[in-house]
């Protein structure tokens, strides 16, 4: 275990921090800062009361049923965002008010023009504006990096990337309905390509500079009203790379398999993430799954650092920015990486709805 998580400081120049939304990525951050030396989470807000009870068992001294109630009573240094997408620009905008720094969940918002208008609101108001961006984190992608960084294969003319899960219904059989919002497109901004893609563009320009976006197509395997698979054609102009990008959340997810697989054919060598998986990943991750599993059967909460590998990524993204507001720097992940990201999707769905319309034209037909 990281050093980080043994202990945390307690003296007076801790981060105080506020959780907006406690489900379940945001239970992650507020264990994750509470397991943060300087750091202090000391308030939450839900509107589930499921969720403030959970929060209040984690150790938060006080919890709220609205996050502009939260921001109006609390004293705080920076709030994180976990709440649905469509309230991202508002509690942004209540943060501003407030004065206090922002670490928002992606995507950053609904729409690139939202995007827009939230760095602008931080910009005025003085505050900082992280982006939790975690897939760069992950230590199977830093190790993808660093070779690649090395020259270890050479040119790379072509590069592959695919992220699956099983969204927001879950595996089968279902205990209960879903919450309606992942579902609702004005309330996300779109299905697979927001939910998932961001975090593989972010990647993508992370390794490769600025992307092109070429073609697009989307999917509806199953009847919902967002696409739930998304295929990108990209092309990276610095390193002359070809790019393929598939997401989707049409595949259930079983843990611990990792459901990113992202693939470098240089012209030495390929590189690969599955090359950089820890060597007991799979063996901790099945000893976590089982204490988790244990831990449901006394309901009691499970152990959000296992499997550490996914987690640990959102601990050191939460940590990176929150050194980043303690040293009066701009966070390494910020709104204008959130933004990118969508410009790109945004692409992405120009392109992949100009293809749709192309198949349904029919031809004038002259007698």
């Amino acid at each position: 275990m990281p050093a980080t998580l043994l202990g945390r400081w307690s003296d007076s120049s801790a981060l105080s921090l506020g959780i907006l939304g406690v489900g379940n990525i945001g239970m992650v951050h507020l264990k994750s800062a509470s397991a943060m030396p300087g750091v202090t989470p000391v308030a939450a807000a839900d509107a589930v009361p499921s969720n403030r009870d959970r929060a209040e068992s984690a150790g938060v001294a006080r919890t709220y049923d609205d996050y502009t109630t939260l921001l109006e009573h609390e004293d705080l240094d920076a709030v994180v965002v976990a709440l649905p997408p469509f309230l991202h620009a508002d509690a942004v905008e209540r943060a501003a008010e407030a004065g206090v720094d922002v670490f928002v969940e992606k995507p950053l918002a609904r729409t690139a023009e939202e995007a827009e208008e939230m760095i602008e609101t931080a910009r005025e108001a003085d505050i900082a504006l992280g982006v939790d961006h975690t897939l760069r984190y992950q230590p199977d992608m830093v190790g993808v990096k660093d070779e690649f960084d090395e020259g270890r294969v050479g040119h790379v003319p072509y590069a592959s990337i695919t992220r699956l899960n099983d969204g927001p219904l879950g595996r089968p059989p279902a205990s209960e309905a879903p919450p309606a919002w992942p579902l609702d497109p004005e309330a996300v901004g779109g299905g697979s390509l927001l939910e998932l893609g961001v975090h593989c563009l972010d990647v993508l320009e992370w390794l490769f500079g600025d992307l092109e976006v070429q073609s697009a197509s989307m999917g509806q395997t199953l009847d919902v009203p967002v696409e739930d698979a998304a295929t990108v054609l990209l092309r990276a102009p610095e390193t002359e790379t070809t790019i393929t990008l598939h997401c989707g959340s049409y595949q259930w997810e079983q843990l611990p398999e990792v459901n990113t697989r992202l693939r470098l054919e240089g012209i030495t060598g390929t590189i690969t993430n599955q090359d950089h998986l820890p060597a007991n990943f799979y063996a901790d991750a099945a000893q976590s799954a089982l204490t988790n599993a244990t831990s449901r059967l006394r309901r009691s909460d499970p152990d959000v650092f296992g499997p550490t590998f996914y987690l640990q990524a959102h601990y050191d993204a939460l940590e990176d920015f929150c050194d980043a507001i303690r040293n009066d720097e701009a966070p390494p992940v910020g709104g204008d990486v959130g933004l990118r990201t969508l410009e790109l999707a945004e692409q992405a769905y120009e392109l992949a709805a100009e293809g749709d319309d192309a198949a349904l034209e029919v031809p004038e037909v002259v007698s």
